[in-house]
């Protein structure tokens, strides 16, 4: 999406299930969880996630923060739906408008907003959470944000900034100035009792559960349907299918293979809509600490070939993915991005010949069964959440795929917190995990939060956590990557900007930080029997998962109690 100058926007287990069940309705108030199908008291209940035991964080810039904390508790400005390229929707903005050389942003809020906890929501709070540290880091750009009125903030940048649209309206998260200001250390906050701007606050958090109930002070507060969110902690894909089949769970994005398992009982309906890439990280830069074989960037190309796609696609997820594109546009959404048509989708079936023609032209000799260079053998460890059933079949295959190919991979499964606290450390060598996709139909988000891309270094060295706001897991540093991420920042004319998107895919095909699997089948589950108003085919509002940050939070403000 694109804005001109001077364009003003208007925004329009079985067993182990049935244990857990007995303690579903336990969190809310007044014990009003009991029955269904339009009991407007009933919580509707979401899979927190294989985040367990639940721990109370509600900072929106903590790693470990729980999903209930973006979107429906902290919102930016507009909500942006990746489905579409569509207009945002106005939450707390209401219009914004470019300066005719696209540095300065005005915006409007809407009039009479308040907090959760009753204070007034003003411009003097969105001009504080753009400069405040969590939400500006260092090389972002931003020359000043003022408040010249209660609805009315003027953010000034010193260069245009029409290609980060998205990140400085869509995902910037707005806080209340009167607690935010208070805290020092944003990293370590835990923030156990958030006040927000949502729909939802807090009633009460478990190891086992957090619940939310309605923001009486939020601004369309009386058209909320839903009043209670019930998030239970499952730590697996199976246990969680067990609860969605036996009418415990309404809401949950995750993996079946066999829908039918699930929808059986009347009230479960589901959708596809494969938006993610799913990709194999790599601790890929030596200078920042990473070690092992795929520091070399010839054992990630050979690796790349070495893969059969469509064996990962058909067997570890069941026909429900699509292709993946190497350049990391969203096909066929963002194919008029893709600079090289060679480049377009990553390979599909193994060339186990390939492989060992670029490990041998590297150095590389076959020792055994194995590569090895240097006495050093092609040793790789891979690892996914133990739970995730398609990410762990995934990463069987890559092993089985590898080994035809002379490369050892040692697959193995952590527990999400191990998994969490590996990415932000440096301290893994191959991981199975997912890279966010972008939310309007441009791959530039990706570019920026995963490959880097400031004027500054904003790569983390090992040990060393990935700044809030960025992704950059596999420490890439490219300075030719970083210079055309920041050239593109600046522009809308869509000829320069496709020139420096394939200077940037040059160099992240070669270098492959992220070796590509797929297009993640991302299949959404929602009870159609008791609640009303989800995301459909026919009308995909929102992006549908549960764990879809700030469009979960929109997709519960659009939901109503069935009758």
């Amino acid at each position: 999406m694109i804005r001109n100058g001077r364009r003003k926007i208007a925004l329009t287990a079985v067993a182990g299930a049935s244990v857990l069940a007995l303690g579903l309705t336990a969190c809310g108030a007044g014990g009003s969880d009991e029955g269904s199908g339009g009991d407007s008291d009933r919580a509707l209940r979401v899979w927190a996630g294989s985040q367990t035991p639940i721990t109370a964080n509600y900072n929106p810039f903590a790693p470990t923060v729980l999903h209930g904390a973006l979107g429906p508790i902290y919102e930016p400005l507009f909500f942006f739906n990746k489905t579409a390229d569509s207009e945002p929707v106005g939450l707390i903005g209401d219009s914004y408008e470019y300066n005719e050389d696209g540095t300065v942003i005005t915006i409007t809020i809407k009039p009479d907003l308040m907090w959760s906890d009753g204070e007034p929501l003003t411009a003097a709070d969105v001009a504080f959470s753009f400069t405040y540290e969590a939400n500006n880091p260092e090389g972002n750009g931003l020359v000043s944000a003022e408040a010249t009125d209660d609805t009315t903030v003027v953010l000034t940048y010193s260069s245009a900034q029409y290609t980060t649209e998205f990140q400085r309206l869509g995902s910037t998260y707005i806080l209340p100035e009167h607690i935010w200001s208070e805290v020092t250390d944003f990293a370590n906050f835990a923030n156990e009792e958030p006040v927000g701007s949502g729909a939802y606050v807090v009633d009460k958090t478990t190891s086992e559960s957090y619940t939310l109930v309605a923001n009486e002070n939020f601004r369309d507060a009386d058209e909320l349907g839903v009043k209670k969110v019930q998030y239970i902690a499952v730590d697996n894909n199976q246990t969680a299918q067990d609860l969605l089949a036996a009418g415990e769970l309404d809401w949950t994005g995750m993996f079946i293979p066999n829908p039918d398992d699930v929808t059986g009982n009347g009230m479960i309906d589901w959708i596809n809509t494969p938006q993610d890439p799913t990709v194999l990280y790599t601790c890929s830069n030596a200078e920042l600490g990473c070690t092992g074989p795929q520091t070399d960037v010839a054992v990630r190309q050979a690796l790349n070939v070495a893969i059969d796609r469509a064996a990962i696609k058909d067997k570890a997820f069941v026909g429900l993915t699509g292709d993946v594109s190497p350049t990391f546009a969203l096909l066929p959404r963002d194919e008029k991005w893709v600079a090289d048509s060679a480049n377009e989708v990553s390979p599909q079936e193994a060339n186990a010949a390939e492989a060992g023609e670029i490990l041998e032209a590297a150095g590389y000799t076959k020792d055994g069964d194995y590569y090895a260079k240097d006495g050093t053998p092609v040793e790789l460890s891979l690892i996914s959440v133990d739970g995730w059933t398609d990410y762990n079949d995934a990463a069987k295959l890559i092993a089985e795929q590898a080994e035809a190919a002379g490369i050892k991979i040692t697959a193995s499964t952590v527990q999400w917190q191990e998994f969490s606290d590996a990415r932000q450390g440096g301290d893994f060598q191959l991981i199975v995990g997912g890279v966010i996709g972008t939310s309007v139909a441009d791959p530039f988000q990706i570019y920026r939060d995963w490959f880097g891309g400031t004027e500054v270094a904003s790569t983390s060295a090992v040990g060393t956590e990935v700044p809030a706001g960025r992704w950059n897991f596999s420490r890439y540093s490219n300075p030719v990557v970083d210079q055309a991420i920041q050239a593109a920042v600046s522009t809308d004319d869509e000829a320069e900007k496709k020139e420096l998107y394939g200077t940037i895919q040059t160099e992240i095909v070669r270098d492959l930080p992220y070796i590509p699997l797929v297009i993640n089948a991302t299949q959404t589950f929602y009870n159609t029997k008791d609640f009303t108003g989800w995301p459909t085919e026919e009308d995909l509002y929102a992006f549908p998962p549960s764990w879809g940050a700030i469009a979960a939070g929109y997709v519960l403000t659009q939901l109503q109690p069935a009758n």
